[in-house]
C-alpha cells in the first residue's frame, strides 16, 4: 500500500505551523490511535479528578479526624497522670489506656526529649503535628520508621516522657489504596476492553483500503465481504458496486477495441493487397509507408486504451526481464551498460513491465549514442534508472511528456518519434503496480527516468 502510505505522508507534512499545526502533529494518525485517544481521555480525567477529590476531601478529612482523635486520647491520658499521685495510679492509667485505646503507652522518668523543634516531613507527620499542638500542647516528636505499621509519639511531661505507641490504622484509612487499587484496575480492564474492541472495528477499515489498492493495481480482490459497523458495510458496498461498474466498463471498452481493430485491419489489409497489385513506382511506396504508419499508429491507439489487459501478476525475477530488454536493445544496434546490484523478485505482469523497460531504453537510444541501466532496492522499493547522453528534455516539460499524445516535436513524423504514447503506457504499467516513473537531468548529460517498484 504504498501509494496510500505516500499519500497519508503527503497529508501530515512538515507545513503546518503555528500551535494548531503542532497539536495535529503530536495526536495519533491513525484512526485506532485516534479512536482510543477518545475513549481514554475521558477516563484519565475522570479518574484525575476522583483521585483529586477523594484525597482533598475524603483522604484528608479522614486523617485529620484519625490523627486528633489519637492527639485527643494522649492529651486525656497526660492530664490523668499529672493527677496520679502514686505510681500505682499511673500503672493503673496506663493499662486502662491501653485496654480500651489500642495504643501501648509507657512513662520514662526523668527521661528528657531534644529541646529542639522537630522538622516533620511526611504529610502523615505534619498532621499529627498538628493535632499535637492543639490537644496536646507540649513538646513532642513523631518517629514513623521505628517499625513496620507503627508510630512512636513521645511527649515532654514534667517528670519524664510519654511514650505512646499507635497502630498505623489509628491515623489513617485504609481506604486509599483500596480505592487507588479499583481506579487503577478498573482502568486497566476498560482499557483492555477498548482496544478489543477498537481493533475489531478498525480491522474492517484495513481490509478494505487493502482491497482498494488491491483493485486499483488492477489485482484480483477474491475474498473481501462486507462486516464491521454499518458505516463502514456502506463504504465496503460502495466499493464493490464501483469494482463491477469498472469491471464492466473495461470489459465492454475491451471488445469494443477488439472489434475496432478487426473492422479497421480488414480494409488496411485490402489497401495493402491492392498496392501490391499496382506496382513499383514512388507514389506506390508513398502510400504503403502511409498504410505501415496507419497500422503502427492504430497499434499505439489500441494498446493505449487498452491498457495491460487481463495478464496476471506472478512472481517475476525483475533482472531477468531487465536483461531481455538490455538484450533486445543490443540487437538493435544500441550500446546498453546495465548494473544489477541484487537479485529482485516481486509480483509483477512481467509482458507489461517488460514492454515498459523497452519502451524507456528504446526512447533512451533513439535520441543517444550510449545508454546506461541500472537497478537495485532502495529502502521499501526497488529503484530503476535509465540515463543516457542525449540532448535531454526540458525541465518544464518532464511532466508534459507523460500527456497521452504529447510529443516535442509537434510533426507526426515517425522518424522523429511515435505517436506519442510510449511514456503514457510505460507510466500507467508502473503506476497500477504501485509504482510510479519519474524524469530528471541525467549526470551523463542527458535524460534520466527513474522506475519505482514497491516491494
Amino acid at each position: 500500500m504504498t501509494a496510500i502510505h505516500e499519500l497519508t505522508a503527503r497529508s501530515y507534512g512538515p507545513d503546518r505551523r503555528g500551535p494548531r499545526g503542532l497539536i495535529k502533529r503530536m495526536l495519533p494518525q491513525t484512526l485506532f490511535g485516534r479512536s482510543l485517544l477518545i475513549i481514554v481521555t475521558p477516563v484519565i480525567l475522570l479518574q484525575v479528578v476522583a483521585t483529586w477529590i477523594f484525597y482533598d476531601r475524603h483522604w484528608d478529612t479522614m486523617t485529620n479526624r484519625l490523627a486528633f482523635a489519637v492527639a485527643g486520647e494522649i492529651g486525656m491520658v497526660i492530664e490523668q497522670l499529672e493527677r496520679d499521685v502514686s505510681m500505682a495510679d499511673r500503672t493503673d492509667t496506663l493499662a486502662m489506656a491501653a485496654r480500651t485505646m489500642d495504643l501501648i503507652i509507657t512513662f520514662e522518668p526523668e527521661a528528657v526529649i531534644p529541646n529542639r523543634r522537630q522538622e516533620l516531613s511526611s504529610l502523615l507527620e505534619r498532621t499529627l503535628g498538628m493535632a499535637l499542638d492543639e490537644r496536646v500542647r507540649k513538646p513532642f516528636t513523631v518517629d514513623t520508621r521505628v517499625a513496620s505499621n507503627w508510630v512512636e509519639i513521645r511527649v515532654q511531661m514534667a517528670d519524664g516522657v510519654l511514650s505512646v505507641m499507635a497502630p498505623e490504622r489509628r491515623l489513617f484509612s485504609s481506604t486509599t489504596y483500596i480505592f487507588l487499587l479499583w481506579m487503577v484496575g478498573a482502568a486497566m480492564v476498560l482499557f483492555a476492553i477498548a482496544i478489543i474492541f477498537m481493533r475489531n472495528q478498525i480491522r474492517p477499515i484495513r481490509r478494505l483500503a487493502a482491497a482498494a489498492d488491491a483493485f486499483g493495481k488492477g489485482r484480483d480482490v477474491t475474498r473481501f465481504k462486507l462486516e464491521g459497523a454499518a458505516e463502514v458495510r456502506q463504504a465496503a458496498a460502495a466499493f464493490l458496486v464501483m469494482r463491477e461498474r469498472i469491471q464492466r466498463q473495461i470489459s465492454q471498452r475491451t471488445e469494443m477495441l477488439a472489434g475496432v481493430s478487426h473492422d479497421l485491419r480488414t480494409p488496411l489489409t485490402r489497401m495493402k493487397l491492392q498496392l501490391e497489385l499496382f506496382g513499383d513506382g514512388p507514389d506506390v511506396d508513398d502510400l504503403k509507408t502511409d498504410v505501415i504508419e496507419m497500422e503502427q499508429m492504430i497499434e499505439g491507439y489500441l494498446a493505449f486504451a487498452r491498457g495491460e489487459g487481463a495478464e496476471t501478476p506472478v512472481p517475476t525475477d525483475l533482472n531477468r526481464l531487465i536483461n531481455e530488454a538490455v538484450s533486445a536493445a543490443r540487437r538493435d544496434g544500441a550500446i546498453v551498460d546495465v548494473h544489477l546490484e541484487d537479485e529482485m523478485s516481486l509480483p509483477l505482469r512481467p509482458n507489461s513491465v517488460k514492454r515498459c523497460l523497452a519502451n524507456l531504453i528504446g526512447n533512451a537510444r533513439r535520441y543517444a549514442d550510449h545508454v546506461w541501466v541500472q537497478a537495485g532496492r532502495r529502502d521499501d522499493a526497488i529503484e530503476i534508472t535509465v540515463d543516457d547522453d542525449g540532448p535531454g528534455i526540458p525541465a518544464g516539460s518532464h511532466e508534459d511528456v507523460f500527456r497521452p499524445f504529447f510529443r516535442l516535436e509537434e510533426s507526426r513524423n515517425r522518424s522523429t518519434g511515435g505517436v506519442g504514447l510510449g511514456l503514457t503506457i510505460a507510466r500507467d504499467v508502473i503506476r497500477s503496480h504501485g509504482g510510479d516513473i519519474t524524469l530528471a537531468e541525467s549526470p551523463r548529460g542527458g535524460l534520466r527516468a527513474v522506475v519505482r517498484l514497491p516491494v
